[in-house]
């Protein structure tokens, strides 16, 4: 009986310091996040299974092209994914399905390179110029036309931005066939 109790008292143990160094990391470090609809598409898809870094925005900032995932400001209980486009301080336009982007106020636009996430045959639809203020992003999904993203609800607050992808781990969808 004495083994027995020892053998449960060092489970225990085991389960408290795995506890120790596990909730602190999912809590502050790293999370999980399920991607939930095509707005991403082709990169990422509905019920990709991601990693989210939480901490690298604490010490540095957003940069553009990185894929976050943020609370909805209009409905803090939905989480999104989108990529940021534009910067603080910056302005954006839409023309012609092309994005062009002023770094500083009275400079040149120009032309975004979007190559390395978006298809070809992905057009963006034109949108009147906005200027982003200071902790405020420009997002947008890869899949354009079906993304409900900053062209609709507005420069998104760095308030909102939980932490940016790090790394797709499988999709779901794979377990199901």
């Amino acid at each position: 009986m004495r083994k027995f109790l020892h053998f449960i008292w060092e489970i225990i143990k085991i389960t408290i310091i795995a506890l120790i160094i596990v909730i602190p990391i999912r809590v502050f470090i790293f999370q999980p996040f399920f991607v939930s609809g095509a707005s991403m598409e082709p990169n990422f898809h509905n019920l990709d299974y991601l990693i989210v870094d939480e901490i690298s925005y604490r010490l540095g900032e957003p940069e553009r092209g990185d894929v976050v995932i943020f609370y909805n400001p209009g409905d803090i209980s939905q989480r999104f994914i989108k990529r940021i486009i534009a910067l603080p301080g910056e302005t954006i336009k839409i023309e012609v399905g092309n994005t062009y982007i002023q770094q500083e106020t009275g400079g040149e636009f120009s032309l975004l390179d979007e190559t390395e996430y978006l298809l070809e045959n992905i057009k963006t639809k034109d949108s009147k110029p906005t200027k982003l203020n200071e902790n405020e992003y420009f997002v947008m999904g890869d899949n354009r036309n079906s993304s409900y993203d900053s062209r609709f609800f507005g420069p998104l607050d760095k308030k909102y931005i939980i932490g940016k992808n790090i790394f797709k781990l499988f999709n779901i969808q794979v377990f199901y066939k």
